[in-house]
């Protein structure tokens, strides 16, 4: 099977943006060549590592790269920067409503735009993360990102990683991955990740868990066709091994038992 064009995809212009993290190097195994529409959906919990691992392997394989999580945060930015109470539903699919957002699913260099402003890196700042969680609960916002993910997404080719890939977005993904480790864990990764103090992450990744579960649109949950991963005492290479795995399986043998 041919290999994918090269990945053009930023929405178009995007300006580019430094990444919010640097996957750690691949293994050296050369990847079967790609079929042109495959997608690979990468769900899971904040700190599991899937946005690390997303990123990875669409490198990796030469796909492109979406993270929902940014799109999210994007809206919640937007809001905040409005002044807008992240409780206040209706406001907020108004905001949604009138935003125009660019993302870039190039894995090199993933950026998101508001109304041409690049938020890539302000999409990170802790207020941000705060409020996600309520912003993300609106059911007018999660319709405007479920569709435009969906658009971006288009025929294939793409890695995609967040809470309702394989449930919502994207069931028909031909890998599916649920990608979760230890709260403990979980909290040590992104602690690291943010130069923030382990145990407020610890609390921080609960609240978030809870509202995300439970939300009404969309909740986070693993899909029952996801291959469940626990990377609590895995490295991030260990992680893309078995989801290059599942993929090589998927293109060009028979299946993989999920692990």
């Amino acid at each position: 099977m041919p290999h994918p064009a090269p990945r053009p995809h930023p929405v178009a212009g995007a300006e580019p943006a430094a990444p919010a993290t640097t996957p750690a190097p691949m293994p050296a195994t050369t990847p079967a060549p790609m079929p042109a529409a495959i997608v690979v959906a990468v769900d899971g919990p904040s700190g599991s590592g899937k946005s690390t691992v997303a990123r990875a392997i669409a490198l990796r394989l030469g796909l492109r790269y979406l993270d929902t999580g940014a799109m999210y945060r994007a809206v919640t930015w937007a809001v905040c920067q409005r002044g807008i109470d992240s409780a206040d539903a209706d406001a907020v699919g108004r905001t949604v409503a009138e935003l125009a957002l660019r993302v870039g699913t190039d894995p090199d260099l993933p950026t998101i735009l508001v109304d041409g402003t690049d938020v890539t890196t302000a999409i990170r700042e802790r207020p941000i993360t705060q409020a996600v969680s309520a912003v993300s609960a609106v059911p007018a916002v999660r319709s405007a990102m479920v569709a435009l993910q969906r658009q971006l997404i288009g025929t294939g080719g793409i890695v995609v990683e967040g809470r309702d890939i394989a449930t919502v977005v994207a069931p028909d993904a031909a890998v599916k991955v649920f990608l979760t480790a230890d709260p403990s864990a979980r909290a040590r990764r992104r602690a690291a990740e943010v130069d923030a103090d382990q145990m407020i992450t610890e609390a921080d990744l609960a609240r978030r868990d809870e509202l995300d579960s439970t939300r009404t649109a969309s909740p986070l949950t693993r899909s029952p066709l996801a291959t469940l991963i626990d990377a609590t005492d895995l490295t991030v290479d260990e992680v893309v091994a078995i989801v290059l795995d599942l993929v090589a399986a998927t293109v060009v043998g028979p299946g993989v038992p999920p692990r």
